[in-house]
This record gives structure tokens, sequence and C-alpha cells, in this order.
């Protein structure tokens, strides 16, 4: 989950914390066999607050995601609840493997407008993963990720991903020493990442992300 601020206004007197809104969730799995996905988004603050959303492709392309948000824009109310759909709108998805995007949360919260008062307004954008799981593909990541296979050759450490699945990492771990920079491994491909801190012989363990947000057991194996 990634986090984001805007300032639309400068600092002039000191700003009162709110609680702003919550999401249910740290991603949303899309199964392909359904028409929609949903996700609850909740408001606990004394505020109102504009709550935009839309999805981005994961690689930062400019083409449009396949994937529409109903509703796109919309008020929530202070202590109210609402939920946000997801819809595929087409899109030639692969159907062997699943596809990721970011679904982008945008809250903007009211404001009183005292007279003679500059106020600082903060938008907060909350981007999850949006992860497409087609209806052929069974199982869950967690218990097939002691599949994935590692290895080194100069700076460059590669994972060998051969199952349906990416493969969202929580911790990895080589020689006792947890090894940054390490996001996620891209299904039925290879991922590289640029590290310099680890060498091939080493004992290499990591733990993934669940569906739901929790920790896998942890998985060890030889670095090649």
């Amino acid at each position: 989950m990634r986090h984001g601020l805007l300032l639309t206004a400068l600092l002039m007197t000191a700003a009162t914390a709110h609680a702003g809104v919550i999401i249910g969730g740290t991603r949303l799995v899309y199964q392909g066999e359904k028409k929609e996905s949903s996700i609850g988004i909740s408001n606990p603050d004394t505020l109102d607050y504009l709550v935009q959303s839309w999805v981005d492709n994961c690689d930062k392309s400019a083409a449009k995601a396949p994937f529409l948000i109903t509703p796109p824009l919309f008020r929530l109310d202070a202590r109210q609840d609402n939920v946000l759909r997801v819809v595929r709108t087409g899109g030639n998805l692969p159907q062997d493997r699943e596809s990721m995007y970011w679904l982008n949360i945008k809250a903007i919260p009211s404001s009183p407008h005292p007279q003679h008062v500059n106020m600082l307004q903060i938008a907060v954008k909350t981007q999850i993963k949006l992860i497409y799981r087609p209806s052929g593909i069974t199982g869950k990541p967690e218990l097939v990720a002691d599949k994935l296979q590692w290895r080194k050759q100069g700076n460059t450490l590669t994972v060998t991903n051969p199952t349906p699945f990416y493969m969202n990492f929580q911790k990895v771990v080589a020689n006792g020493k947890q090894v940054n920079g390490i996001t996620w491994a891209a299904p039925e491909s290879d991922t590289h990442f640029q590290v310099t801190s680890i060498t091939p012989g080493s004992t290499i363990s990591w733990s993934v992300i669940t569906d739901y947000g929790s920790i896998s057991k942890t998985f060890t194996s030889t670095l090649h």
C-alpha cells in the first residue's frame, strides 16, 4: 500500500489531526468469474470527505486500465461507510496468469473556511494492489511460494516465478540480514533486482502477503 500527500494551501496556523478515510483491505483480488469486485471504505472522522478513485497500470504506461470504479467521485459524510465497486471493462488480459494494477483512492477533507485564517488542506492518496485472477487459476499464492527460485549474477538478483500468481513479498532475508527493495515477482517470468550485499551460496528466506493481507509462513532456499 502506498500513500501520498497533496498540499493545496500554505500552512499559516496549526492544523488539527483527523482520522481520515479507512480502506477495508490492503489489496483487492478480482476473481475472473465474477462480474465485479468490491472494497469497503469508512469515514470515522467528524469531517466530510470528497473521495475520488481510479485504476492505473503498474508499468506506468499511459494506456487506460481496463477497469471502471463506481462511484468514481462522491462525498463520504462523517461517520458513514460506502463501497467501491470495480468492474472489468475489457482488455485482452492473460488467462493463464494474474495481472496486477494500482487502485488509487484519494480523500479530500472538507474545511469550514473561517475568516482571516489560512488553512492547510491535505488530500491523502492511497494506492493498493488490484490483482486480476482469471477463472481458470485455482489455489493461493502462499501455497506455491516455495516454488520460487533465486540466483545472483553480478549485482543482479533474479527471482524465477513459475507459478501463475504475483508473489508480493513481505520480507526477504539473506544470511540473516533483510534485503531491502525486493517488491514482487511477476508470474511465469523472471523478475530482476539490483543488490550488492549478498553472494551466491547464501541462505535466502522469504515470506509473501496473502490475499487477505496476512503473512505466509517463511520459505528457505539456497541462492545459486
